[in-house]
């Protein structure tokens, strides 16, 4: 038995012993109290939301040889580069960025400069007639790039490549073939390889933009406008394919722009030429058109075009272009869209025949869209500019909305790493064998 002479010191010790390390050592509950954020799953630490391993990697840019990426401290919220930079533009610099326009000729003229340096256009448009062989194209991608040099944003530079009849490529690439030869086939995995070699054909003349893939159903064998561009005649056909040629062309770093949204598949008027009314309502609506988009945006859908076309059922004034009912209420609204939204061309007869320019372009922003496509004329596209300059200055428009467009505008710029770097020649021969070989394997 211990005697007391020693049991009360030992106490004492252990005592002391028990409170020192009450005091260095974090209790339980304290640790539980703040635990360390956890990346969510297939995103890089750090990634904007949306981001995925697979998007290809967002990078601040990099103007006049300094980083616009402000260092803050761990405690405080990261300043968001492009926010600082739309906050940092004139007027005339956004406007110009909400600009996508198409331009005349095969070579650098003083109305391209004029659109790029006087009205800070944010994207181009090569139709045709714009393009007549790969070395020409390169070089006028290249002399489109060099006068964006000091906007504050590089150039969205865009086509129209679905394969098929709506082909803009130039002698001798092999062109991809029809939508609906594609739908025919009916595999996954060619779409996805198709997505991707429209991308390296698009690519290799220093393009960054394709106006595709068509999502339309094709409801309607009356239809003079979609038919064949379509991947076929049912909403899950459509969907697979569309969503993996979406993502073929993606994985090559080519934004894509879907259309023609909300579904221009059960038309009976070319809007090239006129104003299609389609008398559906909002639940015919989702159980066909809307499907393929809804899975699309679902998927990480970059750019929705949207359509000339009148639904009266949802908005009795305005085509789908610039209806709020259908852009802010069903796209962004009901479908969760909140990426950019582009008008199809201005100038189509849908517009141009029962619309005014300016109103066209006003309500277009009014109603949520982002970029306003004005695809031809020199006079058209200064029109568009000073009709929303005025509006912003009237007060119609707010600044603060026109903001919220382009910031969506540089962050998808951003994603892609766009630039304006000088490109080369491509070895047209070398993307043919590689197109020939993908259809050979899946077209017997």
């Amino acid at each position: 038995m211990m005697r007391k002479s020693v049991l009360i010191p030992l106490l004492i010790v252990v005592f002391l012993l028990g409170t020192v390390t009450g005091y260095l050592l974090p209790k339980k509950d304290e640790t539980a109290a703040t635990p360390q954020p956890t990346p969510t799953a297939g995103t890089t630490p750090g990634a904007s939301v949306g981001s995925s391993s697979t998007s290809p990697t967002a990078t601040p840019r990099t103007t006049g040889g300094t980083s616009t990426t402000s260092v803050t401290s761990p405690a405080s919220t990261p300043a968001d580069p492009n926010l600082e930079r739309v906050q940092s533009m004139t007027l005339d610099e956004k406007i110009g960025q909400m600009l996508l326009v198409g331009i005349d000729g095969t070579e650098m003229n003083d109305q391209m400069n004029s659109l790029i340096k006087t009205y800070h256009a944010g994207g181009v448009i090569l139709y045709k007639p714009n393009i007549e062989s790969a070395s020409q194209t390169v070089t006028l991608v290249n002399a489109l790039k060099k006068a964006n040099a000091a906007n504050s944003a590089p150039l969205f530079l865009g086509v129209d490549e679905e394969g098929g009849r709506v082909s803009r490529l130039p002698a001798p690439y092999t062109k991809m073939p029809t939508s609906r030869s594609i739908g025919q086939v009916d595999k996954p995995a060619f779409s996805y390889e198709v997505g991707r070699m429209l991308a390296r054909q698009v690519a290799s003349l220093g393009l960054n933009l394709d106006f595709a893939p068509v999502m339309d159903v094709d409801s309607n064998p009356d239809n003079p406008v979609i038919g064949d561009r379509s991947f076929g005649r049912s909403a899950s056909i459509v969907s697979s394919l569309g969503v993996q040629t979406m993502k073929g062309l993606q994985a090559e770093g080519v934004v894509t722009a879907l259309k023609h949204f909300p579904g221009h598949g059960d038309t009976s008027v070319d809007s090239h030429l006129g104003l299609p009314i389609v008398n559906h309502n909002l639940e015919r609506l989702r159980s066909l058109e809307l499907i393929p988009f809804s899975k699309a945006v679902k998927a990480g859908a970059d750019m929705v075009m949207v359509a000339h076309i009148l639904l009266p059922a949802l908005d009795a004034d305005y085509p789908a272009s610039f209806s709020k009912p259908v852009i802010t209420d069903l796209l962004r609204g009901e479908l969760g869209y909140d990426g950019v939204v582009i008008t199809d061309d201005l100038t189509m007869g849908a517009v141009t025949k029962n619309y005014t320019l300016e109103k066209a372009a006003v309500k277009a922003i009014q109603a949520g869209g982002d970029i306003l496509l004005v695809g031809h004329g020199f006079t058209e596209e200064k029109t568009v500019f000073n009709a929303v300059k005025d509006a912003v200055q009237n007060g119609t428009l707010s600044e603060e909305r026109l903001n919220e467009s382009v910031l969506r505008i540089l962050k998808l710029k951003e994603k892609y790493q766009l630039n304006d770097n000088a490109g080369t020649t491509p070895d047209v021969n070398a993307i043919n064998q590689a197109a020939k070989k993908l259809l050979n394997t899946y077209i017997k």
